[in-house]
């Protein structure tokens, strides 16, 4: 009987919370990055992913300060800026700091203007997603739409600076 109990609370049908900017997505993203640069990828669709990379540790990091229910003015924005400029600490290791002509019309580092353009077009991402299921009634068109949305930007985005670049 204890059997039989057991295994039916095992197959009620629970809530499952997906999350999926889980620690482990987070990790093959940083992984995936050093891959790309020893590949030969140019750095500023390194940068491009690297900044969508730092803005998720931002993320988390609002998230772990939810769970510490530590709330101050501005938490949200200056968690994230502060996430995306380590990107500072990259020029310490193997990046040379190196400006270029962005498409002839300023002059800034490829890795840096990656950075900044990946950081938007995640946040912009989440927006748009929030918005969309907003709409929605509450609901995804498709399921993993959260996750399909920011990756397909981010490959867009990358194709377009493999161009540019």
């Amino acid at each position: 009987m204890r059997k039989l109990i057991a295994f039916l609370c095992a197959t009620l049908p629970l809530k499952a919370f997906a999350n999926p900017a889980c620690p482990i997505c987070t990790v093959a993203i940083g992984a995936g990055l050093d891959i790309a640069r020893r590949l030969g990828v140019p750095d500023s669709v390194v940068g491009l992913w690297a900044g969508a990379l730092l803005t998720l540790v931002g993320y988390w990091t609002l998230k772990f300060m939810d769970k510490k229910n530590w709330h101050f003015r501005g938490r949200d924005t200056i968690v994230i800026l502060l996430s995306v400029a380590m990107v500072g600490f990259a020029y310490l290791g193997p990046v040379k700091y190196n400006p270029t002509s962005i498409c002839g019309m300023f002059t800034i580092d490829p890795v840096l203007f990656g950075t900044i353009c990946g950081a938007l077009i995640f946040i912009g991402t989440g927006k748009l997603y929030q918005w969309m299921k907003n709409k929605n009634n509450g609901h995804a068109h498709f399921p993993f739409e959260k996750v399909v949305l920011p990756i397909a930007a981010l490959a867009l985005a990358s194709w377009a600076m493999m161009i540019c670049f």
